[in-house]
């Protein structure tokens, strides 16, 4: 009897969630798995052992459902550090995307000579998912709470090149997602194919819908209204689609970097190093935010300094404090600084957000040819070349210290600046290349 009942009492709480899913050749196996956890629960109630909970065996199924869907994602129960269960809510699930922990290597790029600054370079652009770089772990949380809610695609938004972007419809496509994207161009592009250059090509390949706007477009309505028009039309069309922000930059994708907190401090405390600042670059905040939030939290010395690469210092403080109230704190209330103290930021936008300087591509060339790092033209690049610019002007500062250079990833952005790029290096071509054959 108890068998019976304990079996009865967990299928009819599953049916309802397995019949909801869309038909495919998987779902006899995610019926099996219901039925097994069901009949797990009843021999468990015979043999006297704890009953598990709902939460735990329906994690079970969601997760089951992600493996057999996409072999390389797995749908996983998240437990927070210590130092961040004050932090609310804390989110309960969490799929398997990336490969960590990202290494730490010592760094020498060109332009540190005679300041006696150390510096190191983490590299979340080896985070993996097909150079996913700081947004895999960022839609590890995201793209958990869309499966476990039963979406069946997502909707976000970014520039041209937008690596959150390319980020999003891969993962979305190993976890059986369609991947709807909202793309700004140059006017007079909007109604054109864009082609394949950089993140467009793994885009494309990867099957994901592409939805253009100008610039004035984009400025016009804002982010959020016009991911809300392409969720009204694919509600319309009877689809139930799952919204990203831009960057993935809301309090539950920023969990991400609560988390690249928690691997660094443990790489620190088994490599016996301390940095004295950690460096990167900001496009919407919630990077920064994280990193800046967990190191606070974690009682760690680090400092955060951040570039931007787009709009100014007031705009990310103010995204800092928005982040960090839906993760539960107010910065500068009971005992957590006040967002210009958390977290210091830098411009570093140059000519303007994805628009290089020639003495920008120059410097990252040079760091590729002597160092072996490529770094993006967006964000990274843009952040060691604001780095650079400060250690000139305040050498007597960084003299002596330690710095981590987090690499955030976007390499394929360098695609769509090989005309500028090819200019430079044939004025250091000669003698490079060949033929082998020529007399």
């Amino acid at each position: 009897r108890q068998l019976v009942r304990g079996w009865s009492h967990e299928l009819q709480a599953f049916a309802p969630r397995i019949l909801a899913h869309r038909p495919t050749t998987t779902d006899s196996g995610e019926l099996a798995m219901a039925l097994l956890s069901s009949l797990m629960t009843g021999f468990g109630a015979l043999i006297g052992s704890p009953r598990p909970s709902r939460a735990r065996l329906v994690s079970r199924l969601l997760a089951t459902r992600a493996d057999v869907r996409a072999s390389m994602a797995r749908l996983e129960p998240y437990t927070p550090p210590i130092w961040a269960e004050s932090l609310s809510p804390v989110p309960t699930m969490r799929v398997s995307l990336g490969q960590f922990p990202t290494p730490i290597h010592r760094w020498k790029p060109p332009g540190l000579e005679g300041v006696g600054v150390e510096m190191w370079v983490k590299r979340d652009d080896w985070s993996g998912m097909e150079l996913g770089g700081n947004k895999v772990r960022k839609l590890e949380f995201l793209l958990a709470e869309a499966v476990s809610k039963n979406h069946d695609s997502v909707i976000t938004i970014g520039g041209i090149q937008s690596n959150h972007a390319r980020a999003t419809a891969m993962g979305a496509r190993l976890l059986g997602l369609e991947a709807h994207l909202i793309l700004r161009t140059t006017k007079g592009l909007e109604d054109k194919d864009p082609g394949l250059v950089g993140n467009l090509l793994p885009e494309r390949l990867a099957g994901a819908y592409v939805n253009l706007v100008t610039k004035s477009e984009y400025a016009s309505h804002g982010s959020a209204k016009l991911l809300g028009i392409v969720e009204e039309r694919l509600r319309s069309e009877g689809k139930n689609p799952y919204v990203i922000p831009v960057g993935g930059s809301n309090a539950l994708g920023t969990w991400g970097y609560v988390e690249f907190v928690k691997e660094l401090t443990t790489q620190m405390k088994e490599s016996k190093l301390d940095f004295d600042e950690v460096i990167l670059a900001t496009g919407s905040g919630g990077t920064a935010t994280g990193i800046a939030l967990g190191l606070h939290l974690s009682g760690s010395s680090s400092k955060t300094r951040s570039f931007a690469v787009c709009d100014d210092e007031e705009y990310f403080h103010h995204m800092a404090d928005v982040i960090s109230e839906g993760m539960g704190v107010k910065l500068g209330e009971k005992g957590y600084p006040a967002a210009q103290n958390l977290l210091t930021i830098h411009q570093a936008k140059g000519r303007g957000y994805a628009i290089s300087s020639e003495d920008e591509l120059r410097m990252m060339a040079r760091v590729a040819k002597e160092t072996g790092l490529i770094l993006d033209p967006v964000y990274s690049g843009k952040a060691l070349y604001g780095f650079l610019k400060i250690i000139k002007e305040h050498p007597s500062y960084w003299a002596g210290r330690r710095v981590l250079f987090v690499h955030t990833g976007g390499m394929l952005g360098m695609y769509d600046k090989a005309e500028t790029l090819g200019q430079l290096l044939s004025e250091d071509g000669e003698g490079r290349f060949k033929h082998l054959f020529a007399i």
